[in-house]
């Protein structure tokens, strides 16, 4: 089998780049991050791409005159790792016009909210204070809109009356970890239809 290669684009901790790094390690999975890129040259996911010898390039925002420029230094990185899929964990940039035509349907993204609830920045936050007794997280492609783009996946949590921001916040990042891998998994392996907002995974294998 040969593997899809991910580029995964981060700004944080990278414990979702983790989780693709650890399926990766698996010999069925059928993806691997052949390129880490990161806009935060303090980001934590650095040093965890460094660590299982995966390529790491800091691109800052604010080193480029416009954001055309600045997308156009990240296409150029991901189309030399001849990346096939691009996984946003924890990136936090509105995906722009250059990398959307580069990679039609190939951007991917994993929001902490089960979307279309709660876009947006904190979104754990605005669940927490809604009142909501669900929330969860969703993967789901990139479009022009924020947090926006067709589902792919999702995975519900409770939110229970003692829980605070934070400790709902770990809860739903647990499930983050298994829903992005299981969805970078669907993507790579799966035939699939965009029908408005939802990604109909059809039964034949890719090929």
């Amino acid at each position: 089998m040969e593997r899809k290669r991910l580029g995964v684009l981060v700004s944080g901790r990278g414990s979702n780049l983790q989780a693709l790094i650890d399926a990766s390690q698996i010999n069925k999975y059928p993806a691997e991050v052949v390129v880490v890129i990161s806009n935060n040259p303090n980001a934590y996911a650095i040093e965890r791409a460094k660590k299982s010898h995966i390529p790491v390039f800091v691109i800052e925002r604010e080193k480029f005159s416009s954001k055309k420029e600045y997308e156009e230094k990240i296409k150029e990185v991901l189309l030399n790792y001849s990346v096939d899929l691009v996984v946003l964990a924890g990136y936090m940039k509105i995906v722009g016009k250059t990398l959307l035509e580069a990679f039609p349907w190939k951007i991917i993204n994993i929001h902490p909210s089960l979307l279309p609830s709660f876009p947006g920045l904190e979104a754990q936050k605005q669940a927490w204070e809604y009142g909501v007794k669900i929330s969860g997280c969703t993967v789901h492609f990139i479009n022009e809109g924020v947090d926006s783009g067709p589902i792919i996946g999702q995975r519900a949590v409770p939110v229970f009356d003692d829980d605070t921001p934070e400790i709902l916040a770990d809860r739903i990042l647990d499930e983050e970890h298994k829903l992005i891998v299981e969805s970078v998994e669907k993507v790579c392996t799966k035939k699939f239809k965009i029908l408005g907002r939802r990604v109909v995974f059809e039964k034949g294998e890719r090929k």
